[in-house]
């Protein structure tokens, strides 16, 4: 595998995980409820979720490339349709994010577990791999390290942007939550709100507006 196409990969994959799906809203979710120590359970979860969606599709998808060049072709063909399908989608939907804030007390463990569960047995998990990792994979070349490098790459970055998107939500619960930073906003911006104003439906909500702001700069190209 050239270092170029090794690249484009992880180029690729860094992209795709920052547009928010069902997993991310699991662990924002879980951060605007509970805090900073729901991270490193969440992460965990998350990149041993996408580890099984991802070797299930990579197990495929060799077994396909070992059967037929020629029905590999095609899918690596469909595949890129598939990603143009998922584009166009993600694009009208406008990308919001409306995450709930969970206050149910849980241990790690079943954080970590919980989003396992959603990343790994979501149809859709899979579905994607199978059209996504056919477009870098080299036909010619052994498998196994291609899949040894692809898993790896995707797992590190799927595991520091959960991890990420935790600590951003944990930040923004907190800072919502600081007298402090409320009088200095409500001096400079909103005359007239407190800090017992906001609830956590009002957490999320500023979370969300700020994500779908983000998403909206980057399709249109603003900077």
């Amino acid at each position: 595998m050239s270092f170029e196409n090794w690249a484009a990969f992880a180029a690729a994959s860094a992209i795709l995980l920052i547009i928010p799906g069902p997993t991310i809203l699991l662990v924002v979710s879980y951060a605007l409820g509970q805090g900073w120590r729901t991270a490193l359970p969440m992460a965990v979860g998350v990149a041993l979720g996408d580890f099984t969606a991802m070797t299930l599709s990579m197990l495929g998808i060799g077994a396909l490339l070992a059967a037929s060049a020629t029905v590999f072709t095609v899918l690596k063909v469909i595949g890129a349709c598939y990603l143009i399908y998922l584009g166009i989608k993600l694009f009208r939907a406008g990308g919001a994010l409306r995450a709930e804030p969970r206050t149910d007390a849980v241990s790690a463990a079943r954080m970590a577990a919980h989003a396992w569960l959603v990343t790994a047995l979501n149809p859709k998990s899979i579905t994607f791999f199978v059209a996504f990792l056919p477009q870098f994979l080299d036909r010619h070349a052994d498998f196994w390290p291609q899949m040894l490098i692809f898993e790896t790459t995707f797992l590190a970055l799927a595991f520091a942007n959960a991890f990420g998107y935790a600590l951003i939500a944990a930040r923004a619960r907190n800072v919502v939550r600081n007298p402090k930073a409320i009088r200095s906003w409500e001096g400079s911006k909103m005359p007239g709100f407190g800090p017992e104003t906001f609830s956590d439906e009002d957490i999320a909500n500023i979370v969300a507006y700020l994500k779908e702001m983000a998403f909206e700069k980057r399709f249109s190209g603003e900077h």
